[in-house]
């Protein structure tokens, strides 16, 4: 499972400028700038924003080779060994359901006509151990209102690409494939809620969910669906792959809850990655301020 901790620290960039870096790095690669630790040589553009924080990001080695995407094996390395096969240009968004403008976009026919506010978002991630990651991305509310959602439109839906030829992790019966999310049409339109294109300032990489995945901060990892290539507008509350997996172990919310229990084991503690002692996990991951009044009422342990 895995835990998310927010931060933003980014100026807005219009989408221009976005292609403008993106070609940058294309650039840079080709002539080798490459900086001592293997990233590419990046403009500056970090500043701290509202929810930021301290905590020192995880290497990007770490966080590109260390990895939960079993479309690509179960195993830990599983992906950043067999994601290579996986095709994410061209690649196109099917959009769905109770909406006014349904279709199959490109992706850059998606994203360019958003305004997107380009801002750089720093999460801590913890499945059983933790991460710090900075995401680059756009709120998802961004994307939603030019779909024009319906009325009747309560949930947003999330599928992975299927394909078993470049997905070989979904040869194995370990899940019903393809794999599915979804979300609280107000849970999708909170301003935490991310789309995230990139971390550390590069191209998301295949094994990180390449090219467009979901983030949720205030929810355990598995919300965070990747390689997504459908979005559905419903008025029922879909299923998502862990739920069919197994109902009594993985629920539809799936908030960050350190008194509700996997059953196999306890979400009371966190250990990141270059630490030996655990630390202790926080509610909704230290969002309950942004997030708490959207279960008013709720009884988050029948509601896990």
């Amino acid at each position: 499972m895995s835990i998310h901790k927010y931060l933003k620290d980014n100026e807005v960039t219009d989408y221009s400028v976005y292609q403008s870096r993106r070609q940058f790095m294309k650039t840079a690669a080709g002539l080798g700038l490459i900086a001592a630790t293997g990233g590419i040589i990046q403009p500056s553009f970090a500043k701290t924003g509202k929810f930021s924080t301290n905590e020192k990001a995880t290497p990007y080695k770490d966080i590109t080779s260390y990895c939960n995407f079993y479309e690509f094996g179960t195993g830990k390395s599983d992906p950043k060994k067999n994601a290579h096969s996986l095709i994410t240009s061209p690649w196109s968004v099917v959009v769905e359901g109770e909406c006014e403008k349904p279709g199959r976009y490109d992706l850059e026919d998606l994203l360019k006509p958003l305004s997107i506010e380009e801002r750089n978002y720093r999460f801590r991630c913890v499945e059983g151990w933790s991460m710090v990651i900075p995401w680059m991305g756009f709120p998802l509310a961004e994307l939603i209102k030019r779909m024009k959602p319906t009325s009747n439109a309560k949930y947003v839906y999330f599928e992975t690409l299927h394909d078993p030829k470049q997905m070989p992790g979904q040869k194995s019966p370990v899940l019903d494939w393809p794999y599915t999310e979804g979300l609280r049409m107000d849970e999708a339109m909170n301003p935490l809620t991310l789309m995230a294109t990139g971390i550390y300032g590069k191209d998301l990489l295949n094994q990180n969910g390449a090219p467009l995945r979901l983030v949720v901060p205030w929810k355990y990892g598995f919300k965070s669906i990747k390689s997504i290539a459908k979005i559905r507008f419903m008025e029922e509350q879909p299923m998502n792959s862990w739920q069919k997996a197994n109902m009594t172990e993985y629920g539809f919310y799936s908030n960050v809850n350190p008194k509700v229990n996997h059953p196999r084991w306890t979400q009371r503690k966190e250990r990141r990655i270059g630490e030996f002692r655990k630390r202790k996990t926080l509610m909704f991951n230290g969002y309950s301020e942004q997030v708490a009044s959207l279960y008013t009422g709720m009884d988050l342990k029948k509601y896990f």
